[in-house]
């Protein structure tokens, strides 16, 4: 429900030429789940069990955008030094994701025409 409603207020404001509503929740989603991952970690001043951590960032923040997933895993390679797998799951991602929101289009339109 964050997600429509933030998406859908920033949208109006900004006449929907762009998905600014959408790059706004990817973007506050990221805030939010890098900020909680590094107060609530093992080593930091927050202690949060488990279950309670996966509620906020994979329940949470997860439903109100993936990006923010797929963002601190990227962030969490880069920052062992893995840059090679973290360009990859970058790269990959945007691409075959791209990929498959293309191929799902081609096959609901085929299905669409009655082929």
């Amino acid at each position: 429900m964050g997600r429509y409603f933030f998406s859908g207020v920033i949208t109006t404001l900004t006449g929907g030429a762009f998905p600014y509503g959408t790059m706004f929740v990817n973007i506050t989603g990221c805030l939010v789940i890098g900020f909680f991952a590094t107060l609530t970690g093992p080593d930091s001043r927050l202690l949060v069990g488990t279950p309670a951590r996966q509620f906020v960032m994979v329940g949470i923040c997860g439903g109100y955008t993936t990006f923010s997933s797929f963002s601190l895993e990227t962030f969490y390679l880069m920052r062992a030094g893995e840059w090679m797998p973290a360009a990859l799951n970058a790269a990959g991602s945007l691409l075959l994701c791209m990929l498959s929101v293309w191929l799902g289009f081609m096959a609901a339109t085929a299905l669409n025409r009655g082929v």
